[in-house]
């Protein structure tokens, strides 16, 4: 018991330093950016759809983008007939942890679930998908410098290019891509901007709500205020 109590004790300050020195770039808001949404969707669709479902939204939420249903149904779903459909992968859970030896996560609340005390989920998912590095002694051949040993390989590569972890621990460009540097960043702030989106697509609303109710108290109270004091002026 003495040693339970000891190890519960000090388990907030041990996951507090395995939890420090993490460095996050700031991820570009791009929430008020439909063009953004939209490539970042393409993105997604393209690269990330093929392994990981969103299956908690529909390719008919896309429409909140600025698509029209044909926009949506041409270019941006591989995996559905009808556009009320999830967003789900074309092969089943079993058969992907056949191959992969797990079934890779659904992509629909990563951003938020990646939310710490070091950054937000989108601050993570930025530095996540600009950080892997060519790693021979990987099965995948390759490994992150955020999430060291991850079983992910880098599908975007061919965007971004090869890069390479220096001997001072810096990542360094060995062979550029199909995007500069400045162009690879974009598309993937564009593609956590989705993210973002996809994990709460209300969100926007919910903001502007919010400030309506809050006006809304401001104005009460220049109302209800001087009414206080006329009811009350004579109570001693």
């Amino acid at each position: 018991m003495k040693k339970l109590l000891t190890a519960l004790l000090f388990a907030p300050a041990v996951a507090l330093a395995s939890g420090a020195g993490v460095h996050l770039d700031k991820a570009p808001d791009v929430q008020g950016d439909k063009a953004a949404l939209q490539s970042g969707a393409r993105t997604f669709v393209n690269y990330c759809l093929n392994c990981h479902g969103a299956s908690f939204v529909r390719y008919s939420r896309l429409t909140d983008l600025g698509l029209t249903d044909q926009q949506v149904k041409d270019n941006l779903m591989f995996t559905a007939v009808k556009i009320a459909e999830p967003m789900r992968v074309a092969a089943r859970p079993d058969e992907q942890k056949l191959w992969f030896g797990a079934a890779p996560p659904d992509l629909t609340l990563v951003a938020r679930a990646r939310a710490s005390e070091e950054g937000s989920g989108a601050d993570w998912l930025y530095t996540y998908l600009r950080s892997f590095y060519v790693d021979d002694k990987r099965p995948t051949g390759w490994n992150n410098t955020l999430f060291p040993n991850v079983g992910m390989p880098n599908v975007l590569w061919e965007l971004q290019g090869l890069q390479a972890l220096n001997k001072d621990h810096h990542l360094e460009l060995l062979a550029p891509g199909k995007l500069s540097p400045a162009e690879y960043d974009k598309q993937i702030a564009d593609l956590v901007g989705f993210l973002v989106w996809m994990s709460e697509p209300d969100a926007g609303f919910r903001k502007r709500l919010g400030f309506g109710v809050l006006g809304f108290l401001v104005v009460l109270f220049a109302v209800a205020y001087p009414m206080k004091k006329a009811y009350w002026k004579d109570v001693k």
